[in-house]
């Protein structure tokens, strides 16, 4: 018996798991100083109460013999699919009902998705980057190239001519840049992808933070796109379902390789290897984008993107370089005096405490940098900035 000997090759440790510790050791030696935690991307305000209503309402009739439920449909019910075909339409894109397919987050299906592409495709990544992107595909074995994102191209790399891949990673709004891609730019991936007969994995998972209607919160909102993307989507970010799971995967029925399409292979996949989401959960999911559950969600979007503003106010007046935070709850900063990532994480948490996000965990193009995360409560979020503009004055 051998074991995946490609598990050899990952980290020791996935990053928040380093960032717990670190703060368990700190909180150790140091019993009863605040820690405000800006790092990890949970949310913090509770489910809205039309999720709540349909959730204890599909309860109870799960107490019912006739209105029970046992095994869901494959891909999800319809109801669901159904309501996020209407959620897309209002971005002018046209999608199937069977071109969607329920999962428990975007996590799962952004690793499981591979299960469909042969062993031998080589991938291209951003750095910095989620580091599932990473981690999956070192599982699995692949090649992985990476390009470049930076200062200079404001952490939105484009590709070249004479770079090759077979699958691709894009995220916008990025994690963990908060930086994102305009339409001219998707464009340019898209006819790349096309081009090289490649396949877009768009990861849109904070898609519903953008408040700028002139960015796109869809690849297919990009002519071209339906042929070389798959997307990415979870109630997440958009309604608090960290603790609740529930997200989608969109594929068209235009995307084929080897006169192989894209959609039947995962349907075949999940139905082998995925018991599907809780019929309860679906339910919550359906008020989500009801029109009175966008509206409570947009609110809680809103209380995050007011904490991100309050947070680069400050980054503003200390004259530290930043992207996201207006149309991402992320902010990814330029360390002062360009400090080491892990050198500034351990420097911010003795002087202030506060916990972020060291950039280096990202990738190599991460290191000086580092993520702060606006999913916080307002009164630690003003108490955040005032630490980190009093240490800013000292300095």
């Amino acid at each position: 018996m051998k074991v995946n000997s490609n598990y050899f090759n990952l980290n020791e440790s996935y990053l928040f798991s380093t960032i717990t510790a670190k703060i368990n050791e700190f909180s150790k030696y140091n019993p009863g100083k605040d820690i405000i935690r800006l790092g990890i991307g949970d949310v913090t305000l509770p489910l809205v109460p039309i999720v709540i209503d349909a959730m204890q309402k599909a309860v109870l009739e799960m107490g019912e013999a006739g209105t029970f439920k046992g095994y869901g449909e494959e891909q999800g019910y319809l109801f669901l699919r159904s309501a996020i075909t209407r959620y897309y339409e209002n971005k002018n894109v046209k999608l199937k009902e069977d071109e969607i397919f329920i999962s428990d987050g975007a996590k799962s299906d952004l690793g499981n998705i591979l299960d469909i592409f042969s062993i031998d495709n080589t991938v291209l990544i951003p750095d910095p980057v989620y580091p599932v992107y990473v981690d999956t595909n070192i599982m699995a074995g692949r090649k992985i190239i990476y390009i470049d994102g930076d200062i200079n191209n404001d952490f939105l790399p484009i590709p070249n001519k004479e770079t090759k891949a077979d699958i691709i990673y894009l995220c916008s709004p990025n994690n963990p840049t908060g930086a994102v891609y305009n339409a001219d730019q998707l464009k340019t991936w898209v006819n790349y992808a096309l081009e090289n007969d490649a396949v877009i994995l768009f990861d849109s998972a904070y898609e519903a933070f953008i408040q700028d209607e002139e960015l796109p919160s869809s690849i297919y909102q990009i002519d071209g796109a339906k042929d070389c993307a798959i997307e990415f989507c979870s109630f997440s970010k958009t309604a608090g379902f960290t603790g609740t799971r529930c997200g989608y995967t969109i594929i068209p029925h235009e995307l084929k390789k080897e006169n192989a399409s894209l959609n039947k292979l995962w349907l075949r996949r999940q139905t082998t290897k995925f018991n599907g989401v809780p019929y309860i959960v679906q339910r919550g999911g359906e008020a989500v984008l009801s029109e009175q559950g966008l509206l409570q969600a947009k609110n809680n979007i809103n209380y995050y993107l007011e904490n991100a503003k309050t947070i680069t106010g400050v980054l503003e007046k200390l004259d530290i370089w930043f992207t996201g935070g207006k149309n991402a709850p992320y902010i990814w900063l330029k360390c002062p005096d360009n400090m080491k990532s892990w050198d500034f994480f351990d420097y911010l948490l003795n002087e202030t405490g506060i916990a972020g996000t060291p950039g280096a965990g990202f990738g190599k193009n991460g290191e000086s940098y580092f993520r702060l995360s606006a999913f916080g409560k307002k009164e630690n979020m003003i108490e955040a900035a005032a630490r980190l503009e009093n240490i800013g004055a000292k300095a």
